[in-house]
């Protein structure tokens, strides 16, 4: 090896080296804690991607940290009806779930992307003796979610969304019981509607995320998003928005896009139901739950209390 590759290595070793140490204060500060991603965006369907988000929940879990993953599914649902010849309809940045469309939410999220992920995550981290690490569940899992139907305003009338509902109730049982047991949770989006008995209910995941996390208690909640974050001044790029307090949050929410209004009012839920951090970040790069939780200066926006 030459003086030059001598250096070299030395150089790469240091910056490695300095990229772990960035990471000590973030390390102790999560060690043991729960951290709630909500997955989906760019990061569901493309498969780098989705290699990238695996690799970071098995460093989550192996440094100590109690990862849990909520997901939607929302380009698999599209693609599905579409096959079946159901129109897919969006009003206010929810999907209008109707009686047909239902069972059809309900198959993908949890008999296709919820399965995939799980074998995903399970190509990449396993137990001590091999066995899998990441568990399926979905809201209706030991009640895990109770959900009640909602509408959506759009340009200040309410409107009806069809089997679409908010979680009004959480109970985590069994999400604690896999993680003292050393798994990884991985939670679908679907709920059932506890005014109608048998009734399934289509929950936006970035709401479930924040209410499963409220429940919890996680120390922060991350949302994967398909944008670089928050603009104050959309689309002006220069206005993107790195930290955001609540109550600036409540003021600038209905002057947002209708698609980023649930992330962020999802964030704001969780702020403001004791969850110290909650952050929107670009799923589009590879890794970037790793450079949020231990870079100090993150990426995407992070919503903390007033």
């Amino acid at each position: 090896m030459s003086e030059a590759d001598d250096s070299g290595s030395a150089l790469d070793a240091s910056a490695k080296a300095s990229v772990l140490i960035e990471s000590l204060p973030w390390l102790k500060r999560f060690a043991g804690q729960t951290i709630v991603i909500k997955f989906g965006g760019n990061a569901m369907v493309d498969d780098s991607l989705k290699e990238s988000f695996a690799e970071d929940m098995a460093y989550l879990h192996y440094v100590g940290i109690r990862p849990v993953i909520v997901h939607g599914g929302g380009p698999q649902i599209s693609a599905e009806l579409a096959r079946r010849g159901i129109p897919s309809q969006f009003q206010g940045g929810y999907r209008v779930t109707t009686v047909d469309a239902i069972d059809v939410v309900r198959d993908v999220l949890v008999g296709e992307v919820n399965a995939g992920l799980v074998d995903m995550l399970n190509a990449h981290a396993t137990t001590a003796d091999g066995g899998p690490l990441a568990v399926g569940l979905s809201g209706e899992t030991a009640n895990l979610f109770g959900g009640r139907r909602r509408g959506a305003m759009v340009d200040g009338e309410l409107v009806d969304l069809g089997l679409v509902g908010d979680v009004v109730e959480v109970d985590p049982s069994i999400v604690l019981a896999q993680l003292d047991a050393g798994f990884i949770p991985v939670v679908s989006s679907i709920a059932p509607d506890i005014d109608v008995p048998g009734q399934s209910l289509n929950i936006n995941a970035d709401s479930a995320a924040s209410a499963l996390a409220v429940a919890l208690g996680a120390a922060k909640l991350v949302i994967l998003t398909d944008v670089a974050g928050l603009y104050s001044d959309w689309p002006n790029r220069d206005s993107l928005v790195s930290v955001i307090h609540a109550d600036e949050l409540t003021q600038l929410l209905p002057s947002l896009e209708s698609g980023m209004i649930p992330k962020m009012t999802a964030c704001l839920e969780a702020v403001d139901g004791g969850v110290a951090k909650a952050a929107i970040i670009d799923g589009r790069i590879p890794h970037s739950i790793l450079l949020e939780v231990f870079t100090q200066q993150g990426i995407g926006t992070e919503v903390v209390s007033a």
